[in-house]
């Protein structure tokens, strides 16, 4: 976490301003006379606005954060409303579940305002909150988005120098196919069971078991990533309730120190949550445990509840992704492995153009999405080359995987940059060269009954190291087309060995 890059300051800076988002939230619902719990739920209501909203132009951000409300606000009234009524509280809160999972098949936008509408669940049960507070909550939750977008796009809009961050396509399916439907009977069979063992353990906290089997659920494509996420929740959850019992108890709920420690944790959690996720709930933990002590309730019991939750919910979950309607990691990495190679064709494709003298080829696209492919490859990697993976072998292989095709995107940004020079002009051996990398391209794409005839008509990989130190363009293609034949060793590998187990 601490010496992850940090290009621009963007995490630096996008933390800062959660904090000032946050802080304006509540204070704004402090100020209006509203009650600790209305200004718990508001800053809690700026938070995930500001995490959550990650449409891909700033336009779009609005539109969704002006949506919150029709999310969240039935929501809210819902819980607060069967509060005293169990039965169809949790039936309630499980279909709440199911459509916030089920929302993000359309897009960044479904996906936030899924997240927001069981955060406005999750909380009423946090809080306690009850149908005489509702109208306070609204002006709160309210009142914090309009605080929250008031420093998003008007005191601090930092996506109109760095623009958002770009989500990779997801991938596509009809049915129980797609990922989203898929994932949504996961989540729903995991928050139902922990819903029913987290009752058995506590009446009054057992939605901490819903909340981190729903969490465990987000961002996540299969099941080894789905568990090697349950495990780093409940890491930084152990770690979170230790740093709690040295910190939150002994403050005792004082409010001025109490308010100085929440913010750090807010910047925390916005920080860490890019590069590890284990350092990020460790915030969260932190957070709540000084929050209930605002509350009054805190005690050493209540964060050892807290972790015994924890674990139910990643459990939980844990047994969905194995049992529910299961994706391998190794189907995953597959899928994302061959688009990041089908990019690394285009791109080259389109570089050759260029070259060629089309003024209508564009390589910069390509190598732009190949990055954000390549971000997928790595999070679907990350069950294999965790330290706790007992496959060593894979593990291996997975690495070799990461490192090769890290050093493709690094060629391809040289031979983008070669050929938007407007001096670069066509050498015929680029055409041959550019042919000799879309065909490594295709032996690894394809399967291995036709694999050894496709080889047969690959042309010798000989390069004169002159004339490639002479010609850039070259240089980069080559690069690419070794790059291309050392991946096949990791990634042709025996059938009962493939790169990631089943």
């Amino acid at each position: 976490m601490f010496v992850a890059p940090d290009p621009g300051r963007a995490r630096l800076r996008n933390a800062l301003r959660a904090v000032m988002g946050v802080a304006l939230a509540v204070a704004v619902a402090e100020l209006c006379g509203l009650s600790l719990v209305a200004s718990i739920t508001g800053g809690l209501a700026a938070l995930l606005a500001l995490f959550t909203v990650t449409d891909s132009t700033v336009r779009a951000q609005r539109v969704t954060t002006a949506l919150l409300p029709a999310a969240g606000f039935p929501v809210l009234a819902l819980a607060t409303t069967l509060h005293g009524v169990p039965l169809a509280r949790d039936a309630v809160f499980v279909a709440v579940v199911f459509a916030g999972v089920y929302a993000r098949r359309w897009g960044a936008r479904g996906h936030a305002l899924g997240i927001f509408a069981f955060m406005n669940f999750f909380v009423t049960q946090f809080l306690h909150a009850r149908p005489a507070q509702l109208p306070e909550l609204y002006a709160a939750v309210g009142l914090a988005l309009l605080a929250a977008g008031a420093v998003r796009f008007v005191l601090w809009p930092l996506e109109r120098t760095v623009p958002p961050a770009a989500v990779p396509p997801a991938a596509p399916g009809t049915g129980l196919a797609r990922p989203t439907t898929r994932q949504a009977f996961q989540a729903t069979a995991a928050c139902a069971v922990a819903l029913g063992i987290g009752q058995t353990l506590s009446e009054d906290r057992w939605y901490w078991a819903v909340g981190t089997a729903w969490w465990i659920f987000v961002n996540t494509a299969s099941r080894g990533e789905t568990l090697v996420r349950g495990f780093r929740r409940v890491l930084g959850t152990v770690f979170g309730i230790g740093a709690g019992l040295l910190v939150a108890i002994p403050l005792d709920g004082a409010p001025a120190p109490t308010a100085v420690l929440v913010a750090l944790c807010v910047f925390g959690i916005f920080y860490t949550a890019a590069v590890s996720y284990s350092w990020m709930m460790l915030a969260v933990t932190v957070m709540a445990g000084l929050l209930y002590g605002l509350l009054g309730v805190l005690d050493p019991g209540l964060l050892v509840l807290r972790l015994e939750q924890t674990a139910v919910g990643a459990v939980c979950a844990g047994l969905a992704v194995i049992l529910v309607l299961p994706v391998t990691t190794h189907a995953t990495n597959d899928m994302w492995i061959q688009r990041a190679l089908r990019c690394v064709r285009a791109c080259t494709a389109e570089a050759a153009a260029r070259l060629a003298g089309s003024p209508v080829a564009d390589p910069a696209p390509h190598a732009a999405e190949l990055e954000l492919y390549l971000s997928r490859v790595r999070l679907s990697l990350a069950p294999l080359v965790h330290p706790l993976s007992p496959y060593r072998g894979r593990k291996a292989r997975a690495r070799r995987v990461l490192a090769l095709l890290d050093e493709c995107a690094v060629e391809v940004r040289g031979l983008v940059s070669v050929a938007a020079d407007p001096d670069a002009s066509h050498d015929a051996r680029l055409a041959a060269a550019c042919w000799r990398v879309e065909a490594a391209v295709e032996a690894l794409l394809t399967p291995e009954a036709e694999r050894a005839a496709e080889a047969e008509r690959l042309p010798a990989a000989a390069v004169n190291p002159v004339r490639v130190a002479a010609e850039p363009a070259l240089a980069h293609l080559h690069g690419l087309e070794r790059l291309l034949a050392q991946l096949d060793g990791p990634l042709r590998t025996a059938s009962r060995s493939p790169l990631v187990g089943a």
